[in-house]
């Protein structure tokens, strides 16, 4: 557990509103005070999303970029799996307790991650995943970050919650664009429109957080 006053709790989340009183980590904590870009985006991610994030992640771990993001299917899914499959390093941040991953499906995922990478939740270990619990998670993702890259998001998706906390906090908000006729490029073409940065390449990302 590391108290909001404790000197290992992360500098950036620190300066956001409403920060956790507590964090609660399994695995390598100094990576909460590391660079941290997050990478989020939808449960329906597809082969193009996969192919944004081939695209984007070697150039972030070349430069020691930590990648974070919520263990979600699809985009989150992904983006911790090829984080990991490049040498990189990554933080999950669950919207549950360590006894109750959720999606089960992660689990064998989360396991990995303990050692090298990092889990962290607000949520003792014992709490199990609630629907509000996952919009407040989202907080946490942007609060520890840099920057966010949207990859992928519906209209009405939880990516879109977790770039308006980073607007709030002050934190740079990056998307992936896509066809105009696909369901699951309206949130991030809709976040272009509203001024995030578009993003092609991960120089695109690194030139606005360095």
């Amino acid at each position: 557990m590391i108290h909001l006053f404790d000197p290992d709790y992360p500098y950036l989340l620190k300066q956001c509103y409403n920060p956790p009183l507590a964090l609660y980590a399994i695995g390598n904590v100094s990576l909460l005070n590391s660079p941290c870009v997050a990478i989020v985006g939808s449960r329906k991610g597809n082969i193009y999303g996969r192919k944004a994030i081939e695209q984007i992640l070697p150039t972030l771990i070349k430069k020691k970029i930590t990648i974070i993001s919520g263990l979600a299917k699809g985009i989150d899914t992904m983006a911790h799996e090829m984080t990991i499959l490049h040498g990189g390093k990554t933080i999950c941040v669950l919207g549950s307790g360590f006894f109750h991953i959720y999606p089960q499906e992660n689990r064998r995922l989360a396991e990995n991650m303990k050692k090298e990478h990092l889990l962290l939740s607000e949520y003792p270990p014992n709490t199990k995943p609630q629907r509000w619990h996952f919009p407040m998670r989202n907080r946490i993702i942007s609060g520890l970050s840099k920057g966010i890259v949207v990859i992928q998001a519906e209209e009405k998706s939880g990516s879109l919650i977790t770039a308006d906390f980073a607007l709030q906090e002050n934190r740079e908000v990056f998307a992936i664009p896509g066809s105009v006729v696909d369901p699951l490029s309206k949130g991030t073409n809709f976040l272009i429109q509203q001024g995030a940065k578009l993003v092609l390449t991960g120089d695109d990302i690194l030139e606005e957080i360095y």
